[in-house]
């Protein structure tokens, strides 16, 4: 048995060793020459060919949503392949669906672009811009979350809409050599035009975040894409329910500032999860929320409250204060707007399905 075992390593190592040398030929040894991308039938640009379509793409200021910074696993960068794409990859068959496969959609960040190619992109997309900024203000908003205010140098304006996110860029590092790009939801209303709140939660490991939280600096220069994204406030007369925790707070700040300023009617509920009273932040400015807006409740719940807390507020997973309430609730016409880790979104969906809210009602961004 001990002899099948080490077999099977040796095995998987060889192949994995393979699988490497063929990655490196590709990059140094296979010349594509230059290629030509034809963009909505109407224009044409060239580029070096060997690079994925995502970055062939930013190479000209060309710039798909990439919520994942082009790992592969958001599918946001989807887009329509009408000739030269080559077959679906491996890497591509988890995140698309047989009829995103039968439309010729593909993941921009997988298909590398190998000849001329031909592809189909929505027109808004020609508006996301490269922005630079001064970091106007780096503020702590709990022992690992950064509040990142950036004041915009070129352009000098941004319009984007309540729930929208960039694309920040980081900077090389003592041992980190690459620029990476992540996703961070604009936490700023949509009338500040000069400048955007970033919320930066620290990652252990995590190449973006370790940039932000120990190196980067007031007065630095940074570079970010935007805006994107879609998770924004929707139609409808039923109650609205807001999920979050964490740096999750972020877009919940100008989609409240939109209620606020369009006096939307509909009874609003918020849930904001959190381990223990030192995760809890923007109190002050939910109670402002809770006076200025109609029918607006703040509810924050702690699921780890420490016995020098002394809180008397919800607690346990935010999906139990969420059932609680559901359970009492007209759920007919409900929306859902999540954002938080990807395991306290699937768990809070699964409650809200549970009393009657389905997904077409549930809005959230896969980043987060």
């Amino acid at each position: 048995m001990g002899d099948i075992l080490q077999a099977i390593l040796i095995i998987g190592a060889l192949n994995a060793v393979l699988a490497g040398l063929l990655v490196l030929a590709e990059r140094f040894l296979v010349n594509f020459g230059e290629c030509t991308i034809n963009i909505n039938q109407n224009e044409n640009v060239t580029v070096e060919g060997g690079q994925s379509l995502l970055a062939s793409l930013n190479s000209e200021k060309i710039f798909l949503p990439s919520a994942c910074g082009g790992r592969g696993t958001c599918a946001y960068c989807k887009c329509e392949v009408l000739e030269g794409g080559g077959p679906v990859l491996p890497t591509e068959e988890t995140l698309l669906t047989s009829g995103d496969i039968d439309g010729g959609l593909r993941l921009a960040c997988q298909l590398k672009v190998k000849n001329d190619i031909a592809i189909r992109i929505p027109d808004e997309l020609f508006n996301i811009k490269e922005f630079s900024a001064e970091v106007s203000e780096i503020r702590d908003l709990t022992y690992d979350i950064k509040l990142l205010r950036l004041k915009l140098a070129e352009p000098f304006e941004i319009n984007f809409t309540p729930g929208q996110y960039v694309q920040l860029q980081s900077e090389p590092y003592e041992g980190v050599r690459e620029r990476v790009s992540r996703a961070y939801s604009i936490a700023s209303a949509a009338g500040e035009k000069g400048m955007i709140d970033l919320m930066v939660r620290l990652v252990p490991d995590g190449i973006c975040t370790t940039w932000v939280h120990e190196h980067l600096n007031e007065g630095d220069t940074v570079r970010f894409t935007g805006p994107m994204g879609d998770f924004g406030l929707r139609d409808g007369d039923g109650e609205i329910i807001m999920i979050a925790g964490g740096s999750g707070m972020a877009p919940m700040i100008p989609l409240l500032e939109e209620i606020k300023s369009r006096d939307v009617p509909r009874k609003t509920t918020y849930f904001f999860g959190a381990g223990c009273k030192k995760d809890l932040f923007y109190d002050d400015i939910l109670e402002k929320y809770e006076k200025a807006i109609k029918h607006f409740t703040y509810v924050p719940a702690l699921s780890k409250p420490n016995d020098n807390d002394q809180w008397t507020g919800a607690t346990g997973l935010i999906t139990e204060p969420l059932e609680a309430y559901l359970k009492e609730s007209d759920t007919d016409r409900m929306q859902g707007y999540l954002c938080g880790s990807p395991g306290m979104i699937k768990a809070c969906i699964k409650v809200l399905n549970k009393y009657g809210v389905d997904n077409s009602r549930i809005f959230f961004d896969p980043f987060a």
